[in-house]
């Protein structure tokens, strides 16, 4: 796993709008991200046009164009933030006093709660990243290493106190994909809340990570 990147504040591409406006220009903002990610959710990036996110959201283009610079720029600010603010309450987690497993415990309810809660965000990150280029891409590539990081420091934290048995890095990737996978099919109001499926999934990847 690549290590995590220093926190720079990165490139800009031209034409991006940095930040997040406020009054009027920051609520047509937020009207035109929630618009695309129904969006982009609903039929994918590829499928979806400006005209139609416009149109969606009571905008012509060129005013549509002030407020997002162009339909990358849109996909990268969806999925920026959706990373960024999980980012923030898993570091939080990290840097706390709770020992490993229930780290990777609490790990696991955050990732879960996101994924089930922002579901059409989640679906757009699993998807269409791909879709990303250039600085674009390597803008969020070293956000998503950032999250492997935090994930990998919590499981390296119990193998060096002795709780966790040594593991090979991969299960990183396993356990950040039990918990992005749940918005495929989870439902609100099922037998399980989003905790709930979280410990359920936390009970069985300790059992087999912790040191008997």
């Amino acid at each position: 796993m690549s290590p995590a990147s220093p926190r720079t504040p990165p490139t800009q591409p031209p034409g991006r709008r940095v930040g997040r406006p406020s009054g009027e220009d920051g609520h047509t903002r937020e009207r035109v991200l929630q618009v695309a990610a129904e969006l982009f959710a609903k039929h994918g990036y590829h499928a979806t046009g400006v005209a139609e996110i416009g149109k969606a959201a009571g905008l012509q283009r060129g005013a549509l164009y002030y407020h997002i610079g162009s339909k990358e720029d849109l996909l990268l600010v969806l999925l920026r933030r959706h990373v960024e603010d999980s980012l923030e309450v898993e570091e939080r987690i990290l840097a706390s006093d709770l020992d490993p497993a229930a780290k990777l415990r609490q790990l696991l309810r955050h990732h879960v709660r996101v994924a089930t809660e922002r579901s059409a965000e989640a679906a757009i990150y699993m998807r269409d990243v791909g879709a990303l280029s250039g600085e674009r891409a390597r803008e969020l590539q070293a956000l998503r290493e950032r999250v492997e990081q935090v994930w990998a420091d919590v499981v390296r934290e119990g193998e060096d106190a002795g709780v966790f048995r040594p593991s090979d890095p991969v299960i990183v990737n396993g356990l950040l994909s039990f918990a992005n996978f749940v918005f495929m099919w989870y439902r609100p109001g099922g037998r399980l809340t989003p905790d709930e499926i979280a410990d359920q999934y936390a009970n069985v990847l300790l059992d087999g990570l912790l040191d008997r």
